[in-house]
């Protein structure tokens, strides 16, 4: 018997702040984006999608083979029901496949006015264990169930063993030092609600740190207590191996590059381990787990997949630009075959004689020595300094509008 019948392929879900970002996703390897609209979402910060642009979302999403969520995940207040009704319609007849909610009355509403869509319950509902989880599926006829970021491997084959429905687990991305996102600290010392759609990421700020009156912390000691951030390259067989169906990235507020790359890496990552039944060699993981680190700005940790995590997952030090990943160099504007030459909107520096890599959708990358650059008015190039601005690169091989391009390390 074909093993593949048995292992099935899990499903890769991406984050999108904009409409660019959510077709970069699409197009870069996502089966499945998750989006939040101007109302009723967490991450309120982001560029976030009108109604139109959810319908533009969901018509490309058809057109690739992919599905669109929409985060209604705030924990509302009374206040907050006004107009619920008519967006949950909109999104069921935009095409949209699924919502992910956090609150009951969100939940329970949408089945009722709005059948087509699935429901999906949040991480912040905090299930870590197989009761809750069959609780959920029974009383509000889940159609999949978000784990919480805080299981371990153990808890999530208990789960999936007694789980009634589908279930998803965060791969890669921030996390929380609170259980799922349950926190006040923002609400407290900002007025911005956390649980609204305002976290400040308070955890992740530089502190004081006091014992009586006497400071322990000087400028080369730093305290917070935010986590480092989730990276599962190492377990992912492990997850696929007990049927977690979707993979999700964290990261609405993240950039293009940052989609396009975590995506593309992900994607290369699951789809070898389907191809190969089992555990990928030492050799092909250490070359996944550092395409996957390209696209990173802070630490990472396993979280609690292969331990509880302790004092090692947490972020001890202030983070300044110094910390920004600055490989991202540009983006494709066009290809002219004729002369092997590229139109590239610069992001990073760029300089003849560095070596940079292709992201291209579906393809392993590509490397090349950067032998020529002009400007815009034909002047030959030593570097680029200036961001945001279009230069003329030759490249020896045939690249697509929309490829991003990166230092190759």
């Amino acid at each position: 018997m074909d093993k593949k019948q048995y292992f099935k392929k899990p499903e890769l879900l991406a984050p999108a702040g904009d409409l660019k970002r959510c077709k970069t996703a699409i197009r870069y390897g996502a089966d499945a984006v998750y989006i939040g609209g101007q109302q009723f979402s967490l991450r309120s910060r982001a560029s976030n999608f009108t109604l139109d642009d959810i319908t533009e979302a969901c018509s490309f999403a058809k057109e690739h083979g992919a599905r669109i969520h929409v985060t209604v995940n705030e924990i509302p207040h009374d206040e907050d029901f006004d107009g619920l009704k008519e967006y949950l319609q909109h999104l069921e007849h935009a095409g949209v496949s699924a919502i992910i909610a956090a609150s009951p009355s969100i939940m329970k509403l949408a089945r009722k006015v709005a059948p087509k869509l699935e429901v999906h319950c949040s991480t912040q509902m905090s299930v870590t264990n197989s009761v809750c989880a069959s609780y959920l599926v029974e009383q509000l006829h889940l159609d999949r169930v978000v784990l919480a970021r805080e299981c371990t491997m153990d808890e999530i084959h208990e789960i999936i063993k007694n789980c009634p429905v589908e279930t998803e687990a965060f791969i890669h991305g921030g996390m929380c030092v609170n259980y799922s996102g349950r926190c006040t600290l923002s609400n407290r010392m900002t007025l911005r609600d956390a649980n609204r759609g305002g976290c400040a990421q308070s955890c992740r700020w530089f502190y004081h740190l006091y014992e009586n009156q006497e400071e322990l912390t000087d400028e080369s000691s730093y305290f917070a207590f935010g986590s480092k951030d989730l990276c599962a390259v190492n377990v992912i067989y492990d997850l696929m191996a007990a049927g977690v169906a979707s993979f999700k990235i964290e990261g609405r507020m993240k950039t293009e590059y940052y989609v396009a790359s975590i995506v593309s890496a992900y994607r290369h990552l699951i789809d070898e381990i389907y191809e190969n039944q089992g555990p990928l060699s030492e050799e092909r993981m250490e070359y996944h787990r550092n395409e996957i680190l390209k696209g990173e700005n802070r630490d990472t940790c396993s979280g609690f997949y292969e331990n509880v995590a302790d004092g090692s997952s947490i972020i001890y030090q202030e983070y300044s630009n110094n910390c920004v990943n600055h490989g991202f160099l540009g983006t494709v504007v066009s290809y002219d075959q004729l002369n092997s030459t590229a139109i590239i909107e610069t992001r990073n520096p760029i300089d003849i004689g560095m070596k940079i890599e292709v992201l291209e959708p579906g393809c392993f990358n590509r490397i090349f020595e950067n032998t020529y650059m002009k400007d815009e008015d034909g002047i030959f190039l030593e570097s680029a300094r200036k961001p945001m601005t279009k230069i003329v690169m030759k490249i020896p091989f045939e690249v697509q509008k929309g490829d991003l391009i990166r230092r190759s390390e």
